[in-house]
């Protein structure tokens, strides 16, 4: 844990040019210093004595810095992502990290547009011929965005923003993403569909997905074959969402027409078959890349630094959390975002409604930060942006849904137990519950829609819901051996001898799709989910 300073005022390591307005954001509480984070040797030097560090992307923050970094409290990453920091390592050491996690929307939504605007009227290969002293109108015949339909993969807070700027285009907007209500879609104008129907109408397509397990390679050889050949596809979102290889081959056999790409699989990315060809219109990762949002970042990862440095609560971390919190309740925290990430799995859409009950004797104190934990958690695997203390309530609120705090001093069963509940939109509830049991306070999952359970939620879970059967049990271990995947713990529970009946399993390494339909299938389950809580 960081120790703390012999000195009044905290110093600030600033390893990357921010701008003027972050300093001053800072306040003179602090000790401000500089160094040049691709330095690495610089970097160690300077680290050493620092309680807080703000770096852009250049400045590699593993386990070796932290490590140097005697007392260090928390890294403030100025801009959205964190692959240049090892979150990991900065939990186990302690150290707060904080990013800026709606600065550049606006910027990226932009570029988006940008991009399928540049790959629409071909203006990169005539910018390119004409700088070559070739004057080709002809070849260079354009397509309008007017009245065509655009197909918005992911409808978070940069997919409503591209929504809304290509709607003023005149353009019919339909968008895939089963997360978010019809109701709350046609509010902004927009007709939510099935991928498989936006993928056959759209004319243009603009991907706005997080990068999980799921959506690594969603479209692929299979989607680019129900496209339209005129179809413009453009990703500003994550590399790796489009299957690099088969977007080539659609490219060049002239299955589609163009892309815009800003993201890609491996980067930084300077040598790829794409770039050969004329339909493409690429950038280096631009999303992020304005004054605006650098000026956003920097803003918002100092107001971090100056609440996470007088202990109060960081809405924008992504670790560990710091605040006013009582000392019983704080061990809740990570226990409810992890219950708020296995109810989206099970529940496999939005609810209507959630109540978030918090029982036993943690209810003497506040237990707010538990509603946003379990908030927090729901959203984290749905939406593409980094969801956050200050922004969970509003994705609630965007979505449609209902959120309630429940608290009742009387747990029967537990000393405390934190139950999430939620309506989904056919009627049916989902609910997940969990406690801390021990001296270590060790997370459990205790129930899981009405089975009760028994079983400590690692990285790696799934939950099939089934008709009691002998021998059910049997052929998902059999499945799981044959596919290489390693049962950690399993559980079992039924409702009625012949009734209905759960297997919960924690397993050492995630479960592949194509695994957890097999299991499914073999056994008849009505229900396989899976969730990775990494």
């Amino acid at each position: 844990m960081p120790v703390a300073r012999p000195v009044d005022r905290p110093v600030v390591l600033i390893a990357e040019e921010l701008s003027p307005a972050t300093v001053e954001a800072l306040g003179p509480d602090f000790e401000i210093r500089h160094c040049d984070g691709a330095d690495r040797a610089a970097l160690l030097a300077a680290i050493a004595d620092a309680d807080a560090l703000l770096v852009r992307s250049a400045t590699k923050v593993d386990a070796e810095a932290l490590a140097a970094a005697r007392r260090l409290q928390v890294v403030a990453r100025a801009g959205v992502g964190l692959d240049n920091v090892d979150v990991r390592a900065a939990t186990q050491s302690g150290v707060m990290v904080v990013n800026a996690p709606t600065s550049n929307i606006v910027s990226a939504a932009e570029l988006a547009v940008a991009l399928m605007l540049a790959a629409a009227r071909h203006v990169s290969p005539a910018h390119a011929a004409l700088k070559n002293g070739e004057w080709k109108r002809a070849r260079y015949t354009g397509t309008e965005l007017y009245e065509k339909t655009v197909g918005i993969v992911g409808l978070g807070r940069i997919g409503v923003l591209v929504a809304q700027r290509l709607s003023a285009f005149g353009m019919n907007v339909i968008a895939y993403d089963p997360y978010v209500q019809a109701g709350r879609a046609a509010q902004m104008g927009v007709r939510l569909v099935d991928l498989d129907t936006l993928l056959t109408d759209a004319d243009f397509m603009s991907v706005h997905l997080p990068k999980t397990p799921e959506t690594i390679g969603l479209i692929g050889t299979e989607q680019l074959a129900k496209v339209k050949p005129s179809l413009v596809l453009v990703n500003a979102a994550r590399g790796g969402i489009v299957d690099e290889a088969a977007l080539y081959a659609a490219l060049k056999e002239g299955r589609i027409a163009a892309a815009g790409l800003d993201v890609f699989a491996q980067e930084p990315c300077t040598d790829s078959p794409l770039f050969e060809l004329e339909n493409v219109v690429a950038t280096p990762h631009l999303g992020a890349s304005t004054e605006e949002a650098q000026e956003k970042a920097g803003l918002a990862v100092a107001r971090s630094v100056r609440l996470a440095l007088s202990g109060e609560l960081v809405p924008d971390a992504v670790n560990v959390q710091g605040g006013l919190i009582a000392e019983d309740v704080r061990p809740g925290i990570p226990l409810t975002e992890k219950l708020g990430r296995v109810f989206t799995a099970l529940a496999g859409e939005v609810a209507l409604s959630i109540d978030v009950e918090v029982r036993g004797e943690i209810t003497d104190y506040d237990v707010k930060v538990l509603e946003l934990a379990a908030l927090k958690g729901i959203f984290t695997d749905i939406v593409e942006d980094q969801v956050s203390y200050v922004n969970a309530p509003l994705l609630a609120s965007e979505r449609g849904t209902a959120v309630r705090l429940v608290c009742d001093p009387e747990s029967p069963d537990h000393r405390n137990l934190i139950t999430l509940r939620g309506t989904l939109a056919d009627g049916s509830q989902v609910s997940v519950s969990g406690t801390l049991i021990g001296i270590n306070q060790r997370e459990r999952l205790v129930e899981v829609n009405g089975f009760d359970v028994d079983l400590e939620p690692t990285e790696h879970l799934a939950f099939l819901t089934y008709g009691d059967r002998p021998g059910r049990v049997g052929t998902v271990g059999v499945i799981l051996g044959d596919a290489g995947i390693n049962i950690a713990g399993m559980q079992v529970s039924r409702d009625a001898k012949g009734g209905r009946a759960l297997v919960a399993l924690s397993v050492d390494t995630a479960i592949p799709a194509d695994v957890l339909a097999d299991m499914q299938h073999a056994i008849e389950a009505v229900s396989a989910r899976a969730v990775n809580l990494v």
